[in-house]
This record gives C-alpha cells, structure tokens and sequence, in this order.
C-alpha cells in the first residue's frame, strides 16, 4: 500500500514538475510575434542601413520577422522617445551617438532620458566622418583658406541640431580657427549630399557609404576623414594633412529596448545581435555600404556612450551650444 501511495506520489510530482517547466518555457520564449525596429532616420540613411543589415540577421536566429519602421525627425529623438515608452516587449530602436550621449545636454525638455529610459543591448557600427565639398573649391588646407575668407557666407548641413555631425562641424571649426560657417539641419545624409552637390551648402561631415560614391562620381571632393587613416575609405587622407590637428570623431549605431523590456529578451538579444553582426556576410555587406560592423555586449554599449558623453560635452560647453 506505502508503496502505491509513494508511486502514486512520484507521479503527481513528476507531472507538476513537467507542468512548472513548460510554464516556466513559456515564460522565458521571445520573440513571440513579430518586432519593430524603429529607426529615426529616412530610407536609405546610413542608421537605416545598419538597421536593414541587422534585421535580417535577427529574423534568422529568432525566427520572427523584423520590420523596420523610419520615423524620421528631431536627429532621431521623435524615434528614441518611442522606443522609451514602448511597453509591448517586441519594440526596439537603432539609434546614434546623440541620443544616448548629447541629446539630453542639449534638450533641457528632452522626452527620454537615455541614461534611465533604455535598455542597453549592443554597439552595432561604427565609421569615421568625411568633410565633403562640391567639386569646385578647393582641397586640402586651400579649403580651409577658402572656409575662414568665405565666414558666414558657407553654410554646413547636418542630420539635426545636436547631432555628431553638427558638434563635429563646431568642433572643426574650433579645430580650424576663425570659421564661422553656418549650420543648416537636414532629416538625413541623403538630403545633405544633395544640398551640397545643388550648391546650397558648402561642406558637411558625413558617413563614407553617403560620401565615397558621389566622391568616386566626381559629384563631391573629399577634403578629409576624421581621425587616422582607415581601412574603409583607404584613398582618403586625414584631415591632420590638411592642418587640423587632434580631430577624431565617429559616428555609430546601436540597439536599444525601452528599459521595460523584458530580462528574456534581453539575455537573448545579448546572444544573437553580437553573432548576427559578426556574420561574415553581413560584415562585408556593411563594410561595402562604408560601416565596419562590431556587435558589443551592453557593457561594450554603456563604456562608448561615458567616452562620448564626455567629448561631445566639452564641445557643448566649448561652443555654448544650447537648444530648447
């Protein structure tokens, strides 16, 4: 009898134990719908492109779509502040470096604060900057020349007030010295080329995949690449050639969650955004649209962002930079 009852036992307990496992298994699964990807940022923009490249990677490994949603504005703060105060769990951002770095220096009245609002989840790209031109001035320190006579008569574009492109001008042109260029914000790189090729602005700072192509076509002249040479756009000198010294400057991409997202989905987007990045064919797919591909952990994420932070925030207060 003892023996029946302690079989009899063993079998609840077996089928209460397999019960809490699949419980807890269905817990712990995500995706369990389709995500969206929003991206602040028009088609064809270089965030776009990074976040194109990853979605298909992430659709693979989770098996569940991936749509890409641009809503373009703001340097990509309209997007951001979406992704802040998403609560569905399937709702994530690429962003750049001024959402999670000077966005909130700049924007006393900001909607998001990166620091509490997101989930860090990886560094997806990074590239160096090009300062292009239209093809009739001049390059090299004669551009320069040319920038400090011409004064507020040139105009520089950008992807939005507060974005890396626009510090990174105020930076050149504190670099430089005696430039007083005038910034004109645009919703992406694609329209800033086109603003400069048509002669409404005289120079920009722009990823190498928007610049080499129309550079390579005789449309634009490369003046220089920020930073040190690069393995991307090897037939470009530094600007350090050109006379301007200690200049260095990324852009990049990453991913985020609203801080709401769920531990599940964080530990296994943690696992599959550095393997999607690091896939062969999705580095080369990015390195030939002018990205080198990197796939952090949240850690790697969070220690570019306190680098940053600091750098664009000394441009800030250098430039007394302050937007409403």
């Amino acid at each position: 009898m003892s023996h029946c009852f302690s079989f009899r036992r063993a079998a609840v307990l077996f089928a209460l134990g397999l019960t809490l496992a699949a419980v807890s298994s269905a817990q712990t699964v995500w995706p369990t719908r389709p995500l969206r990807l929003i991206v602040g940022f028009p088609a064809g923009s270089t965030p776009d492109i990074s976040a194109r490249a990853l979605a298909d990677g992430l659709a693979k490994s989770l098996g569940q779509a991936v749509i890409v949603e641009n809503k373009p504005g703001a340097s990509g703060n309209i997007a951001a502040d979406q992704v802040a105060k998403a609560r569905d769990d399937h709702t994530l951002g690429v962003v750049i470096n001024g959402n999670l770095t000077s966005a909130k220096m700049l924007y006393p009245k900001l909607g998001y604060d990166p620091a509490k609002d997101f989930s860090l989840i990886s560094l997806l790209t990074t590239a160096p900057l090009v300062l292009v031109a239209p093809p009739n001035l001049p390059g090299g320190a004669e551009f320069f020349a040319a920038a400090r006579a011409a004064g507020s008569q040139w105009n520089y574009g950008s992807v939005g007030l507060g974005s890396v492109g626009h510090l990174g001008m105020e930076l050149l042109q504190t670099k430089v010295g005696k430039m007083s260029a005038v910034h004109v914000p645009y919703p992406g790189n694609p329209q800033i080329v086109t603003a400069i090729v048509g002669g409404q602005v005289q120079m920009a700072l722009v990823p190498p995949g928007i610049a080499m192509p129309l550079v390579h076509a005789g449309r634009l002249r490369a003046i220089g690449l920020s930073g040190g040479r690069s393995t991307l756009v090897p037939d470009v000198a530094p600007l350090s050639e050109a006379g301007v010294r200690d200049f260095k400057l990324e852009v990049w991409t990453a991913l985020v969650g609203p801080a709401s997202l769920s531990k599940a989905a964080q530990q296994r987007l943690s696992v599959v955004v550095p393997l999607a990045m690091h896939d062969a064919q999705t580095r080369q797919l990015l390195f030939n649209q002018g990205w080198t591909a990197v796939g952090t952990s949240p850690e790697g994420l969070r220690t570019r962002i306190q680098e940053e932070t600091a750098l664009l925030g000394g441009i800030i207060s250098t430039r007394g930079i302050r937007l409403e």
